[in-house]
């Protein structure tokens, strides 16, 4: 299982890396889908206002993200 593990670590790694860029692309993309699931669910509202919701929200998160990650890089003295 620890070998399974490790192989999926890797190759996300590989794909993806560390950069705050990249973990906050992954993490609007993810928030994007969540979002218009919840607010279609939750709210009521239409598929086409929760996916405007889902995509305007997200995507302010995840600037939001980006840059808090480059503040914590930035005290921790690691490159981005």
């Amino acid at each position: 299982m620890k070998e399974l593990q490790a192989n999926i670590y890797n190759t996300v790694k590989n794909i993806v890396g560390y950069s705050s860029a990249s973990l906050a692309a992954i993490y609007t993309i993810g928030h994007i889908f969540i979002a218009m699931t919840c607010t279609y669910l939750i709210t009521g509202a239409t598929l086409e206002l929760a996916a405007t919701n889902a995509i305007v929200e997200p995507c302010v998160n995840g600037v939001w993200f980006y840059m808090l990650h480059r503040a914590y890089n930035s005290i921790r003295g690691e490159a981005n």
